[in-house]
C-alpha cells in the first residue's frame, strides 16, 4: 500500500536556484550582458500584466532601450548577491539535510558576448569554487548549461536562436564547461524547460518578435536548433566522461478537458501531445508525424539537415527533468492548440499569480511520462510562489508546507506505480527573483531574503517554518510529510 511505500535511501533531495535570479554581480568578474539582464521591473503593472509581457517577448527597440536605460531597475542585475553569499547559504542547505543542489552556469560568465575565442578564466573559477563547495557539503551538483541566459549579443547581432551560428556558440560554450567538470559533475541538465517558447518566448530563444517575419516558425527553427545542439553535447559528453548523465527538461503543463464533449477532451489530448513532441524527438530521436502534421498544416517549414537526423537519432537523451507547478484546462468553444490558449480550471484553488494548485496532475504527469519513455525522471522544480509575513520576527508558512507535502505524496503514489524518480529539487529553496515577474515578493524560500522588489533592505537570511519541515522530510526520506 501507498501509505508502507519506501523512498529508496539514495533518493536525492534538494532544490534548485537559477544563476540569473541569484547571482547578481552583473558588472564583476567579465560577466557579460544576457537576456535576464534586459528584463525590467514593472512597479505599477498587475501581476497578470507583469505575466503577458513576458509572453510578448521584446522588440530590438526595447533591448536597446533597456541596455542603455539608467533609470529603471532591473532585479536580475542583482539577484540577491549569490555570486558573494553562495559560501553561507550553501551552509544553510546543508542544514537542512541536503542532498542534491541545481544551479546553472551563466553563459555570459564564460563567455561575455558568446563569440570570445576563448572562455573567461574568472568566470570559470566562480563556478570551480561554487561547485567544490556544492561537493563539500555533501550535495550532487545538478547543473544546467543554459537556464534563460543567452548573450543579448546573440539576440542583437545574430537575432537569437533561429540562427545556426547560434547553436555552433553554444556548443562550443557547452564543451567548455563539460570539459572543466566531467569529473565533479554528473547530472547535466542542457536547456531548461526547453518547451516553454509559448509563454517564455524571448527567454527561450532570444528572438527579438520584430526580427522575424514569421514569430512561430522561428521559435520552433530556434528549438529545433537546441536539440541539434543538446544532441551534439550528449556527444561530446559520452567520449569526456561517459559516467556523466545528460538530461533534457520541460516544464509541465498539461491540460484537462474542460467538460466531458468529445471536442474538450480531443483538444486536450491534441494541445498536450504537442507538449511530448519536445520530449518525443530526444527520446525517439526523430520528428513524431502529429508535429510534421501541424507543422505542414501552419505553413511551418523548419530547416532539418539529414546530418541533424543522424545527430538526433544516435544520441538520445539520459533522463528527463520536469518542472510542474500549475495545470489548465482546455475548451473547445474557445481554446486552440497554442501553448498560452487555456482556460482556468474552477475546481482548484489558484496563486496570487493565477497558478493552480493541483497536485495530482504532478501524480499523472510523472506516471504519463514514465509510462512513454520509461526513463529516469527528475523534480527539476516545484514550488509555491507567494507573499510571506514577517510575524514576531517569524514567517509561518504553512500554506507552502501544506502545497509542497501534497506535491510530494503525488510523487510517492507514482513511484509507488512504478516511476523511476531519482531527485525532487524544490524551487527556489532560499527567496530569488522571480523568473517570470522579476518580483522579489514572489517567494518560494524556505529562507526569507530581506530584498523587496526594488533591491531595497538589508539581504539578511532567516529561516521560515518550512525550513524545519523539509528538514524533517530529508531526515525521514520522506516517511514524514
Amino acid at each position: 500500500m501507498l501509505k508502507n511505500y519506501q523512498i529508496p535511501k539514495d533518493f536525492l533531495w534538494g532544490g534548485a536556484i537559477a544563476a540569473n535570479q541569484a547571482e547578481g554581480a552583473h558588472d564583476i568578474g567579465g560577466k557579460g550582458k544576457s537576456i535576464a539582464d534586459v528584463h525590467k521591473y514593472y512597479p505599477n503593472k498587475s501581476n497578470s500584466e507583469i505575466q503577458m509581457e513576458q509572453q510578448n517577448g521584446m522588440t530590438v527597440s526595447q533591448i536597446e532601450d533597456n541596455l542603455a536605460d539608467k533609470e529603471g531597475y532591473y532585479p536580475k542585475r542583482h539577484g540577491i548577491d549569490f555570486y558573494h553569499t553562495y559560501y553561507d547559504d550553501l551552509a544553510l542547505l546543508a542544514e537542512m539535510g541536503f542532498k542534491n543542489f541545481r544551479t546553472s552556469i551563466d553563459w555570459t560568465r564564460i563567455f561575455p558576448t558568446g563569440e570570445e575565442e576563448e572562455p573567461n578564466e574568472e568566470g570559470l573559477k566562480f563556478y570551480d569554487k561554487l561547485i567544490d563547495r556544492i561537493i563539500e557539503l555533501g550535495m550532487e551538483p545538478i547543473i544546467s548549461i543554459l537556464h534563460y541566459e543567452t548573450p543579448i549579443n546573440i539576440s542583437l547581432k545574430y537575432g537569437g536562436w533561429h540562427n545556426r551560428k547560434v547553436a555552433d556558440l553554444f556548443y562550443k560554450y557547452g564543451k567548455v564547461v563539460l570539459d572543466r567538470y566531467k569529473d565533479k559533475v554528473k547530472y547535466w541538465i542542457v536547456i531548461n524547460q526547453i518547451n516553454l517558447v509559448g509563454f517564455e518566448p524571448f527567454n527561450s530563444t532570444a528572438i527579438p518578435y520584430d526580427a522575424v517575419d514569421n514569430y512561430e516558425k522561428a521559435t520552433y527553427q530556434a528549438i529545433h536548433n537546441q536539440f541539434v545542439a543538446s544532441a551534439k553535447l550528449k556527444k561530446y559528453a559520452e567520449v569526456v566522461n561517459p559516467e556523466m548523465q545528460i538530461g533534457t527538461m520541460v516544464s509541465d503543463v498539461t491540460v484537462y478537458p474542460a467538460s466531458s464533449k468529445p471536442d474538450d477532451v480531443e483538444l486536450a489530448f491534441k494541445k498536450n501531445r504537442m507538449e511530448y513532441y519536445y520530449t518525443d524527438v530526444q527520446f525517439f530521436g526523430e520528428y513524431p508525424q502529429y508535429a510534421l502534421n501541424y507543422f505542414k498544416e501552419n505553413n511551418i517549414h523548419i530547416d532539418i539537415t539529414e546530418e541533424d537526423k543522424q545527430i538526433l537519432k544516435e544520441n538520445t537523451i539520459d533522463y528527463l527533468a520536469i518542472s510542474y507547478y500549475y495545470t489548465d484546462t482546455a475548451d473547445a468553444s474557445k481554446n486552440t492548440l497554442k501553448q498560452t490558449s487555456t482556460t482556468p480550471n474552477p475546481n482548484v484553488e489558484s496563486s496570487p499569480w493565477g497558478w493552480a494548485i493541483d497536485p495530482q496532475g504532478l501524480y499523472i504527469s510523472l506516471s504519463t511520462f514514465w509510462d512513454r519513455y520509461k526513463k529516469p525522471l527528475m523534480i527539476a522544480e516545484n514550488g509555491l510562489g507567494m507573499y510571506d509575513e514577517i510575524e514576531d520576527g517569524k514567517i509561518h508558512d504553512d500554506y507552502r508546507i501544506e502545497y509542497l507535502s501534497a506535491h510530494l505524496s503525488a510523487m510517492k503514489e507514482a513511484m509507488y506505480d512504478g516511476a523511476d524518480i531519482f531527485a525532487y529539487c524544490a524551487w527556489g529553496p532560499i527567496d530569488i527573483v522571480s523568473c517570470s515577474s522579476a518580483q522579489m515578493n514572489k517567494r518560494y524560500g524556505f529562507i526569507h531574503v530581506d530584498l523587496d522588489n526594488e533591491g531595497n533592505g538589508s539581504g539578511k537570511r532567516m529561516k521560515k517554518d518550512s525550513f524545519d519541515w523539509y528538514k524533517k522530510v530529508i531526515e525521514t526520506n520522506g516517511a514524514e510529510l
